[in-house]
């Protein structure tokens, strides 16, 4: 096995996915370049990849969630970008993860959704959750039935 000698020692490396019809991974790009510090920001189809000190990394995804939290996620990599692992240059074809995000970016519109609604609600109009025991657990059947009807 080869020895790897990490490029960026000390460095945290995140995802930002931007699932929005007004937020480009563009636009996120410019923002996080203006603020970026002594930070790596790569732009992706899907958002941007940073790495840098973690908190650098942080201060920089805080000041972008601002601009649409309820459409902005977060996801840790475990790669810097363009690390020759990872990278789909070196390894020709999709990364290994991009079917991951791929997935993932088709239930985000319901993520935000979500969010988008409760911001909406005060504090009396969240509904309390029900006691556990008001409520029959879920057969282990029918809870099996649903998880095989799920597998393709």
């Amino acid at each position: 096995m080869t020895n790897y000698t990490p490029v960026y020692p000390g460095t945290v490396t995140k995802y930002v996915i931007v699932e929005s019809f007004t937020i480009t991974p563009a636009d996120l790009a410019i923002r996080a370049y203006e603020i970026a510090g002594e930070v790596i920001v790569k732009e992706t189809c899907f958002g941007l990849v940073i790495n840098g000190k973690e908190e650098d990394v942080t201060r920089i995804i805080t000041e972008l969630r601002r601009i649409d939290p309820d459409h902005i996620f977060t996801k840790d990599r475990g790669f810097p970008p363009g690390d020759a692992r990872r990278c789909r240059a070196s390894l020709g074809g999709a990364r290994p993860g991009f079917h991951g995000i791929e997935y993932e970016m088709q239930i985000l519109p319901y993520v935000s959704h979500g969010l988008a609604e409760i911001r909406k609600r005060t504090i009396e109009e969240i509904p309390s959750p029900a006691s556990p025991l008001e409520h029959p657990a879920l057969d282990i059947g029918k809870l099996k039935k649903l998880m095989e009807a799920q597998e393709p």
